[in-house]
């Protein structure tokens, strides 16, 4: 009596597609057309309905080795961009390492990226 449950609608658990870039091994994140980007933010997010979907290409990408080891990782939208959920994939979204390390070559790379 006088106690009501509240009955809010769970929101879906949103994924992006990560894996490692064949060529130099970098973090990479699918992208909408398909394509692979180094930024979280022009990744695809995809809801339940589609995540075999981005799951199935994820690995016939691997197969056709232009990235290694793709997974589906889970995310939140802020402000319009991915952020994911775990601390592992969010240093990776980063670039991580999270110390000092290969200032150099990491340089080097991104600006082979460009």
């Amino acid at each position: 009596p006088g106690r009501s449950l509240s009955m809010t609608a769970k929101a879906p658990v949103l994924h992006v597609i990560t894996a490692n870039a064949l060529g130099d091994g970098l973090v990479v994140f699918l992208t909408a057309d398909g394509g692979w980007s180094n930024d979280i933010a022009e990744a695809r997010v995809v809801g339940p309905d589609a995540l075999a979907e981005a799951v199935a290409y994820g690995k016939a990408q691997h197969d056709a080795r232009i990235v290694v080891e793709p997974y589906e990782i889970e995310v939140t939208v802020e402000g319009g961009v991915p952020v994911p959920v775990r601390l592992r994939e969010r240093i990776r979204a980063e670039r991580g390492p999270t110390v000092a390390y290969g200032a150099a070559e990491i340089a080097a790379r991104a600006a082979n990226n460009r």
